[in-house]
């Protein structure tokens, strides 16, 4: 699979703006507005103090010689920090000038707020995600990809948040922009493109990336995106959705280390679900990473070195040896070796 002719993998940051889409950190908005506010006091205040050091040198519209009074000091800097300036129509008592500082400046703050204020925010948020982008392009590394973020997707990336996962180290590739808003609303990095373009995998980070997730809904479509990712990330584990059985040896053949079959999953619980339908809220219980119990897998501790996972507090389904699974009633299993992993039914949350 060769780059496209675009070249989106070597574009700059700013380029990028629009195609991924980098969250935001979810500061309160109306600690933003305050913080802002505060800045204009301060900068009003200073010129104020400026402007009253060098009082003799002004005039107001009296032709008064002697200076300002502070009040005149005050409304000299407002008008001219809002732009306003001064004509031939001038407040002349303080107390005119006064209300034309405390309720003529709001007024005319909220009129350039509606005004400029949008076109400032985007060319600001425009500059913000170009910078966002490109300090997410040099770190990031050992993330999870989710490629596709339909039904199959977010359950996928719910159990990553569940098993620990930070949401900043999962990226979601997707076409759809309703599915990419959801994505970002949970706090992911997103890009949109397809996954079956190898440009669009390179920004997602792939060759970087310790995990690929594959779900998309067609499997043609998971066998693309999965000899895309293989080629770009020759040692990342990648798990593939598959809706078809009989297509199961295709992801394998396209190098997929390890596939879920769709339909015959949902096929098995809807058939023990007419006969034994507890057995099914038990399996999805177990399913679930952060409700009730859950499978899990952790490494040996010294003391269990040597004995039987049938003997252990925890409930051992099986034991990993190499990379390889081993039921816990399998021959293998009988001792616990060093380097050994368990899987076992973890409790996360008390009954």
């Amino acid at each position: 699979m060769s780059s496209s002719v675009d070249g989106l993998a070597d574009r700059p940051g700013h380029a990028l703006v629009g195609v991924v889409r980098v969250p935001a950190t979810g500061g309160s908005p109306i600690r933003t507005v305050i913080r802002r506010l505060v800045f204009a006091l301060l900068a009003l205040a200073v010129t104020v103090v400026i402007v009253y050091l060098d009082r003799g040198g002004y005039r107001d519209a009296n032709g008064a010689t002697k200076g300002l009074s502070l009040v005149d000091c005050l409304y000299y800097a407002t008008v001219s920090l809002t732009a306003t300036g001064y004509g031939d129509i001038v407040p002349v008592t303080e107390a005119a000038r006064l209300v034309n500082v405390l309720v003529l400046t709001p007024i005319r703050a909220l009129f350039l707020i509606l005004l400029v204020g949008t076109t400032l925010e985007l060319l600001t948020e425009r500059s913000r995600q170009s910078f966002k982008i490109q300090r997410w392009r040099s770190k990031v590394r050992d993330h999870v990809v989710v490629v596709g973020y339909g039904t199959k997707g977010r359950a996928a990336v719910v159990t990553l948040l569940g098993d620990g996962v930070d949401a900043e180290q999962i990226v979601v590739v997707d076409t759809e922009k309703p599915a990419l808003e959801a994505a970002s609303a949970r706090g992911l990095v997103t890009v949109t493109g397809s996954g079956t373009r190898s440009d669009v995998l390179r920004v997602a980070g792939v060759p970087k990336a310790r995990a690929i997730v594959v779900a998309t809904n067609r499997d043609d479509t998971a066998v693309l995106v999965t000899l895309t990712a293989r080629e770009l990330a020759p040692k990342a584990h990648i798990v593939v959705s598959v809706r078809e059985a009989e297509n199961e040896h295709l992801l394998r053949q396209s190098g997929a280390d390890q596939t879920v079959v769709s339909s015959e999953t949902a096929g098995r619980l809807l058939g023990m679900a007419t006969t034994t339908p507890s057995v099914v809220a038990m399996v999805e219980d177990l399913l679930t990473p952060d409700v009730g119990l859950a499978i899990a897998e952790r490494e040996v501790e010294t003391g269990e070195i040597g004995g039987s996972p049938r003997h252990l507090s925890d409930i051992v389904l099986g034991v990993v040896r190499s990379g390889v699974l081993y039921r816990v009633d399998a021959p293998e299993a009988d001792a616990i070796e060093t380097g050994d992993r368990l899987l076992y039914v973890k409790k996360v949350t008390p009954a």
